[in-house]
């Protein structure tokens, strides 16, 4: 475009545009005035230039992502109805949740469209006979599997292995032995990093943590063959959460290549639960659609819904139905998924890529200089940042400098939740004994909305 309009105008240096903005501040300091300074320690600038690309840019053209619903596997027969329900309505892949290994496969894909629709397996167990039953049962139906199987994940939400540290880790290795000579079985592997976001920790802390959880997997086992997956949490700062998912993968590529393993990784978002409130439910739409959004821009594989209402009605097929249409409207309306890499060079989000990895790498290496994510665990280190991390942000939404509307800012008074909680939407406290304290998933809205209640009760 040699005749661009553009040609008109001569190049405005980053220093000539912050004089400008200087002298337009009539005295206003810069940087107390214009600069925000993020709970990870990066100071985000009013404007961004050409100057503030990084020396490498990392190209990421975006794949081809694909909607989810997540479909709870308590009797074989209605979770088959649900799961082809929910494929004939528009959704591309499920995830089905198990909470029992006795389970009728045949029952529970009974006319299961293999050929066209992506599975995803989470177990609240651990079993190699569960994970043989299945890949056996899927092996000859052009099937797509992803088991998420992450024995640490566990030990960090619920402070316990599933038997004890030798039985989990054999099991786990001899799964990853034995599925690898199926080609259906996309992934073996899985990286918890929504515990960590849904708890309170930062965006460099989440990164950090999931590389660090990662590599604990191959000091085990350097030769594992899996493709890993990455599950995240996507939060409500747009650019941020698109920067996160980035930085990630550029995080495990240089990872992976140090142990010679295949550098890509599949990332599965689904919402954040730290930011979804009950009071003005609502609002959670207009939450979840943005973090979608992140997530495909970012460039996730699977981006898994959220009902609205998810966490204080149980199943209903309107919230499913809303949940499902925000992708679909994304894909098929709003043109999401059209264009390959809509991130790429943007000054603001390349800037904050480079700074989130560089940060994340420092604190992983610190970490690994520490003993290993293991024993930072065991000795409670990683417990203890989330916290504090977690802390400073709920401080932040006391003193109203951190907005959840309907919630600590321009609340609807007159709202009623106490006659519609289905389900306990609070932290539930069981006593019991952990080998290690069990990073707590929290919602940042919970003490406010506990208050709230009590008051309708007067």
């Amino acid at each position: 475009m040699g005749n661009s309009l553009f040609n008109e105008f001569t190049k405005v240096s980053a220093k000539q545009w912050k004089q400008k903005i200087q002298f337009e501040l009539k005295g206003e300091d810069y940087n107390d005035t214009l600069i925000t300074k993020t709970p990870e320690g990066i100071d985000i600038k009013p404007f961004y230039n050409a100057e503030d690309l990084p020396e490498i840019l990392h190209p990421m053209p975006n794949p081809a992502w694909n909607s989810c619903e997540r479909v709870y596997v308590a009797k074989a027969s209605g979770a088959n109805k649900k799961a082809l329900q929910s494929i004939k309505k528009g959704t591309e892949s499920l995830l089905f949740v198990f909470p029992s290994e006795e389970i009728n496969l045949q029952e529970l894909f009974d006319e299961f469209p293999f050929e066209t629709v992506g599975i995803h397996i989470q177990t609240e167990f651990l079993s190699f006979a569960f994970v043989k039953e299945l890949t056996l049962f899927t092996k000859d139906k052009n099937a797509k599997i992803y088991f998420q199987l992450d024995i640490i994940g566990n030990l960090a939400k619920s402070g316990n292995w599933f038997f004890d540290m030798k039985k989990d880790l054999q099991t786990f290795y001899e799964i990853q032995g034995f599925v690898k000579e199926y080609n259906h079985i996309k992934s073996s592997v899985s990286i918890d990093v929504s515990l960590y976001q849904n708890a309170g920790a930062h965006s460099v802390q989440q990164l950090a943590y999931a590389l660090a959880h990662a590599h604990e997997y191959l000091n085990y086992e350097e030769n594992l063959t899996s493709k890993f997956t990455f599950n995240i949490s996507v939060g409500s700062d747009y650019f941020m959460e698109i920067a996160k998912i980035r930085s990630l993968r550029l995080l495990w590529e240089t990872l992976a290549k140090e142990y010679k393993l295949n550098a890509e990784c599949f990332i599965f978002c689904l919402p954040s639960m730290r930011n979804k409130t009950i009071y003005d439910y609502n609002v959670n739409m207009l939450r979840s659609t943005t973090e979608y959004m992140s997530a495909i821009v970012g460039g996730a594989n699977t981006i898994c819904t959220l009902p609205y209402d998810a966490i204080y009605h149980k199943d209903n097929e309107f919230a499913s139905r809303i949940a499902r249409n925000q992708l679909l409207i994304l894909k098929h309306e709003s043109y999401f998924d059209k264009v390959q890499n809509p991130a790429d060079g943007t000054y603001y989000i390349e800037s904050l890529t480079e700074e989130l990895a560089e940060k994340a790498l420092a604190l992983f290496k610190s970490i690994e200089a520490g003993g290993g994510f293991l024993k930072q665990l065991k000795e409670h280190t990683i417990q203890k940042k989330i916290k504090e991390s977690a802390a400073a942000e709920n401080d932040a939404f006391l003193k109203k400098e951190k907005t959840l509307v309907g919630s600590n800012k321009f609340q609807n008074l007159e709202d009623r939740m106490q006659n519609d909680l289905e389900l306990y939407p609070f932290v539930k406290t069981e006593p019991r004994k952990t080998l290690i304290e069990p990073i707590i998933e929290k919602r940042l809205a919970e003490e406010l909305e506990k208050e709230r209640l009590k008051k309708e009760s007067l």
